[in-house]
């Protein structure tokens, strides 16, 4: 290292951050080749050995379903797609129906996070007033988390007929996604505390419990740009607002991006994609079973799969697409 390089902890915490993850790639790749090699010496054997077949043949599946990974992975070469994702969940129009097709998604991004191994940290959970839930926001964290849970931001459709509706009659409702990187510390984002307002009220659970008997938890108002943040997972009013900072100052860092892209007349093209009523994809639970995504045209009949978080294949489907990609540059 040079003299000096650890005069800066923050910047020094960075570039070994960066080390790392070019780290794995060597690793993995250095793996796989010795692999390959090792599978090359069993074929020099099938000859003298039938019996080794099925091993070489299972060896070389592993290999080449962890290739397909590394390629698609790739793919995620955003500035930003190393990074933990902050998802938020806000339902529509509707009231009982859009606040529990919005908790069906919470549970489905989840079940996504568990498949993945990423951890979730819930930030924040407002629960709706009969069922479902009328906000959430949660941090997702793991490599790439946001890379690949950008694909995600939008309006979601669900058609089904409503469990909450004594006629049993078919309802179409919507939620919204949005996502955000999680910004680091070295990222630079300015907010002024005459620029804020910050209230604490008392936070509550599912049936309107108080958690606490205290005002932990925080509501902070960003007066330029409207943005409000709210946080109240933790018992500590401290420890909520920091969460609560950390997903203003990710929501500022995602909308001067979407500013700076904009300039470059990029974003009006994708931005009809988030507007509300402009659903990205639809979950069709009745008349029949399933769910398309609007953008790539991908879809399939297993919703239950779905449900239960196994969304990769959309996800899959919209970074691969080079068009699509380039909306989100």
């Amino acid at each position: 290292m040079e003299p000096g390089f650890w005069d800066d902890n923050q910047a020094a915490q960075t570039v070994l951050k960066e080390a790392s993850r070019h780290k794995k790639w060597i690793d993995t790749m250095a793996r796989l080749e010795s692999d390959l090699d090792d599978s090359g010496e069993l074929i020099e054997m099938i000859e003298e050995d039938s019996s080794e077949a099925a091993e070489i043949k299972a060896s070389l599946e592993k290999t080449g379903s962890e290739l397909d990974k590394l390629e698609f992975a790739a793919l995620l070469s955003g500035p930003d797609d190393h990074r933990n994702a902050i998802l938020t969940i806000h339902p529509g129009a509707g009231g009982t129906e859009s606040q529990d097709w919005a908790d069906m998604l919470f549970r489905m991004y989840n079940r996504w996070a568990e498949r993945r191994q990423f951890s979730v940290s819930l930030m924040d959970y407002q629960p709706g007033d009969e069922a479902g839930l009328k906000s959430a926001t949660m941090e997702v964290k793991g490599d790439y988390a946001f890379g690949f849970l950008q694909a995600e931001s939008g309006v979601h459709r669900l058609v089904r007929i409503s469990p909450f509706d004594a006629a049993s009659r078919r309802h179409t409702s919507f939620a919204s996604i949005h996502v955000f990187p999680v910004v680091e510390d070295n990222v630079e984002i300015e907010i002024k505390d005459d620029e804020i307002r910050l209230d604490t009220y008392r936070a509550s659970g599912a049936g309107g419990q108080h958690v606490n008997k205290t005002s932990s938890a925080v509501r902070i108002t960003h007066l330029p740009t409207g943005i409000v943040v709210t946080c109240q997972s933790e018992r500590s009013q401290f420890k909520n607002k920091d969460a609560a900072f950390t997903v203003l100052k990710s929501r500022l860092y995602q909308r001067h991006k979407e500013e700076e892209a904009k300039k470059r007349e990029k974003f009006d093209k994708s931005k009809k994609k988030i507007e509300w009523g402009s659903q990205i994809r639809s979950y069709v639970f009745h008349p029949y079973n399933m769910v398309k995504d609007h953008r790539t045209s991908k879809e399939t009949s297993n919703t239950q799969a779905v449900m239960d978080g196994d969304i990769d294949q959309f996800v899959e489907a919209f970074l691969s697409d080079p068009e699509l990609r380039e909306q989100l540059s």
